[in-house]
């Protein structure tokens, strides 16, 4: 009986022993765990929320776009404002129900997020594909440059595509005095030259309602409205193609 009594106490002072070791080493994990994480560790969920653009509703709009053949109530205008200070100003034309509007254009002003590479805006190939659905490791391909008041304008359209009533073409367009971006897309136009001119227009007919305070940027659109060329509504497709320089259409010269 005795024997049984101290194999008994034996057994429960080994459990206690055992239960004490656990809760000891679970201790030193959660220690080991706030000390990685003070350190460097995994980032915690707080700056992921930061990274997210977020739809400004009280921001007024600072450009005005009007695209000669679209009605003025099919187009929306967004702002979306980043923690770290960017801007995006996106205009789009088209029915809310459409899956990709029939043409954008986003005036992007960069902040301190630009310089985070988990930004969806800090690759703007990238940004343009994820905006126009066209996916794949090699979305897209060169499409030609056109010219605009702000200068050349780089074309870009999904690979493998072909220029027609049906297709739609990319742009990028980055200016450095001050820091800012053009993108979008149009799929106006029945043929290349058409399609790349209605671009050209859309970028032109681009004007600075307020500057806010931004003399750069006001100093921008001084500069680029004087080298504005005519776009208007009824302007031929010829007409609008001799202002158009890509890989597809050679430059042509004549009157604007």
């Amino acid at each position: 009986m005795l024997a049984l009594e101290s194999f008994a106490d034996e057994v429960c002072g080994t459990l206690a022993r055992l239960v004490a070791y656990v809760g000891m080493l679970a201790l030193l994990g959660i220690l080991a765990l706030a000390l990685w994480q003070q350190i460097g560790g995994p980032a915690s969920p707080e700056p992921a929320e930061s990274s997210r653009w977020a739809i400004a509703d009280e921001a007024v709009p600072i450009y005005a776009l009007r695209l000669g053949n679209q009605p003025d109530k099919s187009a929306t205008y967004t702002v979306l404002r980043h923690p770290e200070g960017g801007r995006k100003d996106v205009i789009r034309w088209g029915e809310p129900a459409e899956r990709r509007p029939l043409a954008e254009l986003e005036i992007y002003r960069p902040g301190g997020e630009r310089d985070a590479p988990a930004d969806p805006a800090a690759d703007p190939t990238a940004d343009l594909a994820r905006r126009m659905a066209v996916e794949g490791p090699t979305a897209f391909e060169a499409a030609g440059v056109i010219d605009s008041k702000f200068g050349a304008v780089a074309l870009l359209r999904p690979a493998g595509a072909t220029d027609g009533p049906r297709g739609c073409l990319g742009f990028l367009k980055g200016v450095h005095n001050p820091e800012l971006r053009l993108s979008g897309w149009s799929c106006q136009g029945v043929t290349g030259p058409v399609s790349r001119a209605a671009i050209g227009c859309m970028l032109n007919r681009l004007t600075l309602l307020a500057a806010d305070h931004d003399t750069g940027l006001s100093a921008l659109f001084t500069r680029a409205e004087a080298k504005r060329a005519t776009c208007s509504p009824g302007m031929s497709a010829a007409t609008s193609a001799d202002w158009v320089t890509s890989a597809d259409d050679p430059r042509l010269r004549g009157a604007l």
